[in-house]
């Protein structure tokens, strides 16, 4: 059994969407579903969808005379999940890396060719 190494990174995975791109979910539960991506979280190379993979929570009242709630909210869900969408042609796409005339490297989808950085 080999022993684990003290100061060793945690691993970062490279992601392909980033926080307000717009995605659809192409496995699970939520399949087709469309939201924004609310946060990313790229040690886990998870996403979290607005309106997608709801989990509901019931929280206990805290101070006496206040009443408890349940509360509904996203969970995150992995990022090989979800594709980014285009919502001019109501696509799903792929995306890829091109340049830009004046030299950006920009992200572009390659079914449309629409550019979304």
């Amino acid at each position: 059994m080999a022993a684990k190494k003290a100061n060793k990174k945690p691993v970062r995975y490279r992601m392909h969407v980033k926080k307000g791109d717009i995605v659809q979910v192409i496995a699970g539960s939520d399949k087709a579903k469309v939201g924004e991506v609310l946060a990313v979280f790229p040690k886990t190379s998870q996403v979290i969808v607005k309106g997608v993979n709801l989990k509901t929570k019931h929280v206990k009242p805290r101070a006496e005379g206040e009443s408890g709630q349940i509360i509904t909210k996203e969970a995150p869900i992995h990022s090989c999940k979800v594709m980014l969408y285009s919502t001019k042609q109501n696509v799903a796409s792929r995306i890829c890396y091109t340049y830009t005339e004046d030299g950006r490297k920009v992200r572009m989808l390659k079914k449309t060719g629409e550019i979304i950085d």
